[in-house]
């Protein structure tokens, strides 16, 4: 399986990783730091599975992840971050894709990778 976590905050991409890293270590984690760069890592590692943080410089999660739908249609995706407002939620409803709170605890995370079965 390959993930692809993409957050701003370099703390942030180790403690997820540290987490998948222990349930599954032989998974392929990719890192990104920006909307831009999820869209190249996607394009060339083809990821099961992407991790996103809502705010980020540049391009912002949610139209990363709204990108991401269309280029990538079988990869699930789900949001890890801190930005519970309203109006951000109602996006992220609107998109239709699972929402985890940050700091993300290794119960919530491994939940939506599942068994590690394909997506």
């Amino acid at each position: 399986m390959r993930l692809l976590l993409v957050d701003d905050s370099r703390v942030a991409r180790m403690l997820t990783r540290h987490i998948v890293e222990t349930a599954h270590p032989d998974w392929t984690i990719v890192e990104a730091a920006s909307g831009e760069e999820a869209l190249d890592c996607a394009a060339a590692e083809r990821p099961d599975y992407i991790l996103i943080d809502i705010t980020m410089p540049g391009m912002g999660g949610l139209k990363a992840a709204e990108l991401l739908q269309q280029r990538c249609p079988t990869t699930a995706i789900a949001f890890v971050s801190a930005n519970i407002q309203g109006p951000v939620q109602q996006k992220v409803q609107a998109l239709g894709l699972p929402f985890i709170t940050k700091p993300a605890r290794s119960g919530a995370l491994l939940a939506f990778l599942g068994d590690g079965a394909r997506p």
